[in-house]
């Protein structure tokens, strides 16, 4: 791909993240060391969307975020930069894959915001979603990426139902509040991207981290759709399989009108469409 954008703007944000990261870490090492519930929920909020003004990422936000407490988040993972949008709009915390614990400098971050790192294998399932149902009794609430790993950005992987075990448990006797969210890099400097832009965002398969955050903090501005679906729960569909199935097709629709910039083929914000997937009785 043709090498584009400007190394002294890259140079900029590069250093200005680091200034902003240095500064306000300690702050919330502090707020978690003495428990300070609101300073621990709400200042990663405050530097992940400072972030993404350094970074020049525009958000656009569809439907709206879930207010129940805590409420699990299950979105489509298409670069690192996810981490920025949506730690920037839910206060909350990640769910990830057990390599991020193992990077350099990112993994302190993942760690101070309190992530939880999954493992892979399927005979360490129940420990995770024990994990994740531990804090979310906690009342945090988290961000899932049911792909287990990030895609190109044009289409989305099919969501791992095993991840979705934790919906199966309840809170207080009632069912966890799940809402699907759909994100997608869609314009540089007003420029709709297609497929062959894409990868400037996308961080996906074997390439190489530092090259592609090299290139990535060069170029111009970002638009970043964001698209908040109705909550649902897994006892409007009966088992974590149709669960995993009804949100795969929510975000996928709108990821496609989201790069398509085909509004229509953005399904109901209103309500949860629960045609074909023979939804389990309410009593």
């Amino acid at each position: 791909m043709t090498w584009i954008g400007s190394p002294l703007r890259g140079a900029f944000r590069l250093l200005s993240y680091l200034l902003l990261t240095l500064v306000m870490l300690p702050f919330h090492l502090l707020a978690l060391a003495l428990r300070v519930t609101p300073v621990i929920r709400w200042l990663p909020v405050m530097y992940h969307r400072m972030v993404c003004v350094i970074l020049g990422i525009k958000v656009k936000v569809n439907g709206e975020r879930s207010t129940v407490t805590p409420t699990l988040f299950v979105c489509n993972h298409v670069s690192y930069l996810d981490i920025e949008v949506l730690g920037g709009l839910i206060p909350g915390c990640f769910v990830a894959k057990a390599e991020v614990a193992t990077w350099p400098f990112f993994s302190t971050l993942a760690k101070a915001q309190r992530t939880i790192f999954v493992e892979r294998r399927s005979n360490k399932t129940s420990s995770s979603r024990d994990a994740m149902m531990q804090r979310l009794n906690t009342g945090d609430n988290l961000m899932l990426f049911p792909e287990g790993t990030s895609s190109d950005g044009t289409r989305v992987l099919p969501f791992r139902s095993a991840l979705f075990a934790v919906a199966q448990l309840r809170r207080d006797d009632r069912p966890i509040v799940v809402q699907p969210v759909a994100i997608s890099y869609t314009r540089l400097d007003g420029i709709p991207l297609g497929r062959y832009w894409r990868p400037l965002f996308a961080w996906f398969g074997d390439l190489d981290l530092v090259p592609h955050l090299w290139q990535m903090v060069c170029l111009g501005e970002t638009q970043a759709v964001v698209t908040f679906f109705p909550p649902i729960d897994i006892d409007r569909l009966g088992d974590r399989k149709k669960l995993a199935e009804y949100c795969h097709r929510q975000v996928s629709l709108a990821v496609q009108s989201a790069n398509s910039g085909r509004p229509e083929l953005l399904p109901s914000l209103d309500e949860p469409t629960l045609t074909g997937l023979d939804p389990a009785p309410r009593p």
